[in-house]
Formats: structure tokens, sequence, C-alpha cells
């Protein structure tokens, strides 16, 4: 057996002591503000991407309202009309969307106002907080 002595146990010198406290924290608190500002790119980057597919989405919309005013011959009295036939309506060839179709990528139900402010109907998302007017990634989307 080995006698374990004490006097056999020297201090570690500096390069073989490991980290200090300090140095620990100022490495967290840099991996955290690393973190914070790659995840506020990543959700500013997904909110960008939901701006371009509402604007997308809307134009769609109005071509399959476009394709529904041809086969019926007026407007859709509403988005539902594009999903399930109307009662009554005649040369309805539809369904011309799918009820997923009607809500934007915030999940906010299209709005469409038929006779429009400034044509003949009117179609738009009101963009991420779902309310009118708005700026940036709440503003209103509108089918030009």
């Amino acid at each position: 057996m080995h006698s374990f002595r004490l006097a056999n146990l020297r201090p570690l010198s500096r390069a073989q002591a490991g980290f200090s406290l300090m140095e620990i924290i100022i490495v967290v608190v840099l991996i955290g503000a690393i973190a914070t500002f790659a995840f506020s790119r990543i959700l500013g980057g997904a909110d960008r991407a939901k701006v371009h597919l509402a604007q997308a989405q809307v134009d769609t919309l109005a071509g399959k309202i476009e394709q529904y005013q041809q086969d019926v011959g007026s407007l859709p009295p509403d988005l539902e009309a594009l999903v399930k036939a109307p009662a009554g309506s005649t040369g309805w060839l539809g369904p011309y969307a799918k009820e997923a179709e009607l809500k934007d990528p915030w999940g906010h139900p299209y709005v469409y106002t038929v006779p429009g402010s400034s044509g003949p109907y009117d179609l738009l998302s009101y963009g991420r907080d779902g309310k009118p007017g708005g700026d940036s990634y709440d503003a209103d989307i509108r089918h030009q």
C-alpha cells in the first residue's frame, strides 16, 4: 500500500488552476448576448417572410375571386362562396379555394368587402396585429 503524504501535495500553478468565477460569468454573458442577437434576427426574418407570404396569398386569392366572377357572373358575396357554393348560384364551378386559404399567415381571416373603397372589391390582411392600420409588420396588406 502506498502511504499518502501531505508533504507531497503542491499548490497548483496558475496554468493548472482552471477558470475563475469572473471569467465564467463573462463567457456566459457573451454567449447570452450572441444568442439574443441571433434569436431576434431569426424572429425578425420570420415576420418578414409572413408579410411576403401574405402579399402573395392576397394576390392569389384575388385571382380566385376573379375566376369565381367569370364563372358566376358576379363577385362572391363573401370569401366563403369560394369554398362552398352559395344558395341559388348558377355557374359555380368551385371550390375555388380551401378553407385554410381564407386566413392570413397570422391566422386572421382576410378582409373582403364588396363594393370596395377604390374598386369593385377590397381584399386585405390587417397584418401581424390583426387590426386596421399600423406600420411595419402590423401594416395592412392590400390587393393592388
